[in-house]
This record gives structure tokens, sequence and C-alpha cells, in this order.
């Protein structure tokens, strides 16, 4: 076990982000490390993680795309209107404001299923009205990376239609019937609960206290303000307003988010909102926003193919299911830890759950586990780590906001609050579920 390629590896890259190494080394470092461990070389080992880049391709690029589309939209102000808007309604009640964040991430995930994809739009404009009432920005950081999960464990809606599917097809497939996928979301609520409890401690307490910001320009440039003193709406206003929409509906229509941020941008440029002398600076400043992150989407990908090729994973859970016995309870907490090491290693949680579910099914069934705490053991251990992963786009997605002005920490200020808050209800609570069930 201590030689594991993937229990190392994972370990490495955790520690090389805490001490501030840049993630895209970290991640390269770790993804080398366990191709070498696993008896590859280094040849073998890079062409694994180039021939799995691919994986995150279509992601990277809507990534760039919206960048773009985000930057174009602050240009006219919108952006900065509604932010205008969002302050009106909270005032300086900065509890108040990190609720309405949640919610709004939330709806990103069911009712209008854009996951990431308004961070970079809606975040930057706020980044102002933050910083004048001294908002702790790890408590944004909870408060977006809650919406961006949560949802998905529990609702039965958009993106939580396709997590709760996913569990169902994966028990079945590997032998347990009775899975129903209307009902996962019922099993789920236990271990939702307890990223509820996590949010709530986060905002009330943990960064209650005052943080001080600069008030800095943004990243990818400085926009135009006039608007958003004068409050006027205008045709540049319209065509931002219909490229951001029409950049959502596409995507909704046609499942490609690329292809909605291209139409958006296309139809923001016909409007004027994107004059077409600025189009290369617009595409340069989305670069210089998201391009980073698309870029560790990318690796990362590279980084959970060496996972899944090394054979770690099998090992890890054989050696586990060795350990427990006929103990549920220590069962339960092995199997979720061992989910916890592979999502931080790999960032998704829907693409973990078919791994975990291939080998935690059969062994659920010897020890006599039900099929709701089945459903709730692999959904949680795929769920673990996507928050805290430094690959996770449920943590570059609110870092890509939050740090527009660079003054926000990946690591420390998102990576490490949302893997307290969340990691460890859900740990706990998926406990509790898996038992209770």
């Amino acid at each position: 076990m201590l030689t594991n390629p993937v229990l190392i590896s994972v370990l490495l890259m955790s520690v090389l982000c805490l001490v501030k190494v840049n993630i895209l080394l970290a991640i390269l470092i770790s993804a080398v490390t366990a191709g070498l461990l696993a008896g590859f070389g280094f040849g073998e080992t890079m062409g694994l993680v180039i021939s799995g880049m691919g994986g995150q391709a279509e992601t990277s690029l809507s990534y760039v795309l919206l960048g773009a589309l985000a930057v174009g939209i602050a240009e006219t102000g919108l952006a900065a209107m509604l932010a205008k808007g969002i302050q009106k309604l909270v005032g300086k009640k900065g509890m108040v404001f990190l609720i309405v964040l949640a919610l709004v991430s939330s709806c990103s995930q069911n009712i209008i299923p854009v996951h990431i994809a308004f961070i970079p739009i809606l975040i930057p404009p706020l980044l102002s009205m933050m910083n004048a009432m001294r908002l702790d920005r790890r408590g944004a950081a909870c408060a977006l990376t809650f919406g961006l999960k949560a949802p998905y464990i529990m609702l039965p809606a958009g993106f939580g239609l396709i997590f709760h599917g996913i569990i169902a097809d994966s028990l079945a497939a590997n032998g347990m019937t009775g899975a129903d996928k209307s009902k996962i979301w019922s099993y789920m609520l236990i271990p939702g609960a307890g990223m509820a409890l996590g949010f709530l401690i986060a905002v009330f307490f943990s960064y209650r206290r005052p943080r001080n910001y600069e008030n800095k320009s943004l990243l990818a440039g400085d926009t135009d303000s006039s608007a958003y003193v004068s409050g006027a709406f205008t045709r540049k206003h319209l065509g931002a307003a219909a490229g951001a929409v029409s950049a959502f509906v596409i995507q909704l229509l046609t499942g490609s988010l690329p292809l909605g941020a291209l139409v958006g941008i296309g139809i923001m440029t016909a409007f004027g909102a994107i004059p077409f002398k600025a189009i290369d600076s617009t595409i340069s400043g989305g670069i210089q926003l998201m391009g980073f992150i698309a870029f560790v989407m990318l690796v990362a990908s590279g980084y959970a193919n060496v996972i899944r090729e090394s054979g770690g994973v099998d090992a890890i859970v054989q050696a586990s299911a060795a350990m427990v016995g006929g103990n549920k309870i220590i069962a339960a907490v092995m199997m979720l830890l061992i989910g916890l090491i592979i999502t931080m290693g790999i960032g998704s949680s829907f693409g973990t759950i078919p791994i975990v579910a291939a080998i935690y099914v059969p062994l659920c069934i010897q020890l006599g586990f039900s099929v709701p705490a089945t459903a709730i053991l692999v959904g949680v251990a795929g769920a673990l780590g996507d928050a805290g992963s430094p690959a996770s786009d449920s943590t570059l997605g609110p870092t890509s906001g939050l740090n527009a002005d660079g003054q926000h920490n990946h690591i420390w200020d998102t990576c490490v609050p949302t893997f307290i808050h969340y990691n460890i209800p859900l740990l706990i609570f998926g406990t509790i579920g898996a038992v209770v069930f």
C-alpha cells in the first residue's frame, strides 16, 4: 500500500500545491511519479498524459471561449449593471450576499444547467463590492463550490439527473439489481445535508471576520464603467444580453458549450457589443482570464489517464477490502477515503463513479449493504475530493472569478477551505447514511 503509485502521486500533488508549486507543474510531476512507480518509462508516461488530455478538450475550449464572452460582456458594462443590482438587493449584508451567491450557483446546476459558465461573467464585476464589504473571499469560494456541487448530489434535475443516472447504471452494470435512478436523490439527502452544514459553518463562523483587499484592475483589462455609473441601457448592452442568453440556450439545445459560446460571441459582434476591430483583444483577454485553467484541465485529464492505467486504484481497493473484515462502518469509511484519494487526483466526480463502482459494488454485496447504502457509498466516494481538488472545475471555476484581480490564491483560498467544509462533512454524513440505510 505504501508504494501504491496512485496514493503516493496524489499525496505528492497535494503537498506540492500546499507549498505553492505551480499547479500545472505539480500535476505533471505527480503524473510522472505515478507512471514511474507503476513501471512505465518516462516516454510511456508522457505518452499516457498526452493521449489522456483529449478527455477534457471540449471543456478547455469552452473555458477559453467563455472567457472571451465574459470579457466582451464586461467591456459593455452589462455585468457591472447586474452587479449594481445585486448590490442594491443585498446592501452591505455580506452573509446575505454569500447566500444569494450560493443560490445563483445552484441554479447553474439544475434550473439553467450551465455549470461554471456564469462565474467569469458575473463574479469579476462584483469584486469591488466585495472589497467594500471587506468580505473574505474564502467564504465566497465556499458559496460558489456549494452551489456547483450540492445540487447534483441531492436534486434530480440538470446535472443531478445525469449524476444519479451514472450511479444507478454503475450499480446495475456491476451486479446490483433494484437501483432506481428516480430514487437516488432521496438516498443522497443525508450526505447532502452534511454539505449544507459545512456551508453554514463557512458562512456564519469560519470566514465571517472582515478581510481587506485592494481595488485593482481585472486581469483581463479595465472595463468601461460609464454604463455602470449612468445606468443607461444601450444597444451594446442589448447585444451583450442577447449573446449571453444565446450562449446558454444553444448549449442547452445542442449540449455543446463551445458552440454556445461561439454563437454568443458572434451575436455580440453583430450587435456591436464587441467591435470588429476589438475581436483580437477580446479573445486575448479570454485566454488571459481562463486559458491557464483550460490548460490545467487538459493536464489533469492526462494525469487521470496515468492513474487509471497504473493499476493502483484496484490495488488500493483490494488491500482495503482485506482490512475491513465484515465491519460495515470500517468498510464504509475505507471506501469513502479511497474515493477521496481517487477524486482528488482525477478531479471529476462524474468520471470517478464507474471506476469505484466496479470494485465497490461486489464488495458491498459481499458485506450485505443495501441498494440505498451502496448508492450512497458510490455517489459520495465519487463526490468526495471534487471540492478541494486543485484539478476540479468545482474549485477552478470559483478561482477564475475571484482571482480576476490577482488577489485570490487557488490552493489556500479555494481548495483548502472547500476541502475542510465539504469533504469532511461528506465523509461523516456519507458513513452515517450507509449505516442507516
